[in-house]
């Protein structure tokens, strides 16, 4: 069971907002939801857990409860981690919509291991398999899918998000070295990337202590950003696990002499940014 540390304040803000290009809400960790001026509501990696205390602890609030949510139009997911792919966190807002879920195969399958389907009560042709190449539309939304470089995950994809507003990108956990492509093909306006420094976490089999790195640094996500030529950098992920903290401000002075991006704009859990 899922409670929400901000009580369904961030659920009705999302309902009752009427942007008039595309408002795109930041939910910590990498989670994100966008909701176009049509309407169309869709989240993307959306993840309420704690972790998995002592290995990993959440260090941000929970900001909602999944069954607040409402109305939503799809539930994607960038790659199969459980921090991406978390039943407790989707599963709820798939089973009230009868939306979607969007995912490649090894995210439907992990999905399915955890038996969302019975769970949830949710019908096969809600889990949607996609992969790099494929475009569909949601609502006013053309959602295009896009490789992206996750050494730690098995089949990790980008999302890229158009609208007559602008260019969104939802990165995943990905370092560079896949996004020279889509930084070419698109005008990506503002790039959500996961960053983070290194740690020592406790190993999930034997629980002592290893060398972790999940997250591009300081470094790797300007490159990151270079490669997508994008306007606006959005770090992720540097809140959410103790150990694994990074202080996202730094990124100014490591921006400060490549064309890319052109800005730095840090957001913090709950924020909304606009397209």
């Amino acid at each position: 069971m899922v409670h929400s540390d901000w009580g369904d304040w961030l659920p009705r803000a999302i309902e009752d907002a009427d942007p008039d290009g595309v408002a795109i809400w930041y939910l910590g960790c990498n989670g994100f939801v966008l909701k176009a001026d049509d309407g169309t509501t869709v989240f993307v990696d959306p993840y309420v857990g704690t972790g998995d205390p002592p290995r990993t602890v959440r260090m941000i609030p929970v900001p909602f409860d999944p069954e607040d949510v409402g109305s939503a139009d799809a539930v994607l997911a960038t790659h199969e981690h459980t921090d991406h792919v978390h039943g407790e966190s989707a599963g709820p807002i798939l089973s009230d919509s009868d939306a979607p879920f969007y995912a490649p195969d090894d995210s439907l399958a992990a999905a399915r291991e955890a038996d969302w389907g019975e769970r949830w009560d949710l019908d096969d042709d809600q889990f949607v398999e996609v992969s790099e190449g494929d475009t569909f539309e949601l609502g006013s939304l053309t959602i295009s899918v896009e490789p992206a470089n996750d050494p730690d995950a098995t089949h990790p994809v980008a999302y890229v998000f158009e609208h007559d507003a602008g260019t969104f990108v939802h990165g995943g956990d990905a370092r560079p070295g896949a996004f020279e492509p889509v930084g070419e093909q698109y005008d990506v306006d503002v790039a959500a990337l996961a960053f983070g420094s290194a740690g020592m976490i406790r190993d999930k089999q034997t629980r002592e202590p290893k060398y972790t790195k999940w997250y591009s640094d300081e470094n790797e996500i300007i490159e990151a950003a270079n490669e997508l030529q994008l306007e606006t950098l959005v770090p992720t992920h540097w809140d959410m696990w103790k150990g694994l903290n990074a202080d996202p401000a730094v990124l100014h002075h490591h921006a400060r002499s490549f064309g890319y991006p052109r800005q730095v704009k840090v957001v913090e859990i709950g924020d909304r940014i606009d397209l």
